[in-house]
């Protein structure tokens, strides 16, 4: 593993141990040239996805690209960061189950979309404004009137007493 501090090859592994999910391994590194310690971590990919943009471009799939899109859209919101990962970690799994290799840039939004509206309803709108190219506060309107009518969904789905 390459030294983020000073590029050097001779890093050493100091400690090992799985993430509380299970679903990565935490390994840290210290530097044998300039002594730097880092972590990193290690993940079961079952096969390299490819996202397919909308102009119809093939980049590599970026799972760091994924957790920072989602952290930017839960900014400020009381949700705790493994509780994240753990996200993250279920979107990927769920796209890496697909069976397939490509990926539109479309499923993994609408994935993403899918499981935010169950995590944090501000986060969901704030994704979606970006996802869905929002133009105009009707725009807005219409994604708070989908949780909405969600939440009344379930209201009148349940029992009152």
């Amino acid at each position: 593993m390459r030294c983020p501090s000073c590029g050097s090859l001779d890093t050493q592994v100091k400690d090992s141990r799985p993430t509380e999910d299970s679903a990565a391994i935490r390994r840290r590194r210290v530097c044998l040239t300039c002594n730097f310690r880092f972590t990193t971590f290690e993940r079961v990919q079952l096969r390299e996805l490819v996202v397919i943009k909308r102009n119809g471009r093939r980049v590599p799939f970026d799972r760091d690209k994924l957790m920072r899109s989602i952290q930017i859209s839960l900014r400020k919101r009381n949700v705790d960061p493994e509780r994240v990962e753990q996200f993250v970690s279920k979107i990927v799994r769920e796209l890496e189950g697909l069976g397939e290799s490509d990926i539109s840039s479309e499923t993994i939004g609408e994935r993403v979309m899918e499981h935010l509206r169950e995590l944090d309803d501000v986060a969901y709108v704030r994704f979606a404004s970006v996802y869905r190219n929002f133009r105009e506060p009707k725009d807005f309107e219409d994604a708070i009137a989908e949780l909405s009518g969600e939440d009344e969904g379930k209201a009148s789905a349940t029992p009152r007493k």
